[in-house]
């Protein structure tokens, strides 16, 4: 199983912004840090607005800020938000057509590992994962 880049993305934004909550910072610096599109991350920083994890100023002096402390941000809470799918074999999708869906034990299997990799996740938040202040001295994590 791998994360997609828009939860790698979206967690490497919210780090970054915990490590500069003194100020709002721009799409362009996140970017140019972590050597990461723009426009990808433009996309990223929608959705998260959307979704509350962040708030976004619009503007010249403009530029994005976390919505809530890093301990209140909970890992497994972002990445449901930001994976489209976490349906890992296709027996699990809205949209089955596996022909031994009826007679085989693997979904339950599957099923079991997501829901145990998604309660770890569930039991660490955005503090638990900021890396020592060496993000804020300008050296990538």
């Amino acid at each position: 199983m791998r994360l997609t880049n828009m939860s790698d993305y979206a967690v490497r934004l919210l780090m970054y912004l915990s490590n500069h909550r003194d100020r709002l910072c721009t799409i362009a610096e996140v970017a140019r840090f972590y050597g990461i599109s723009e426009p990808h991350l433009m996309k990223i920083t929608h959705r998260l607005a959307q979704h509350g994890w962040i708030r976004t100023v619009r503007g010249k002096n403009g530029g994005m800020e976390l919505a809530h402390d890093p301990a209140d941000i909970s890992l497994g809470a972002l990445i449901r938000d930001m994976e489209n799918d976490l349906a890992l074999v296709e027996c699990m999708g809205a949209d089955n057509q596996c022909i031994l869906a009826s007679h085989c034990g693997l979904k339950p299997v599957i099923a079991g590992a997501l829901k145990a990799f998604m309660d770890y996740l569930d039991a660490h938040t955005l503090a638990d994962v900021l890396p020592p202040s060496k993000i804020k001295a300008g050296q990538p994590d």
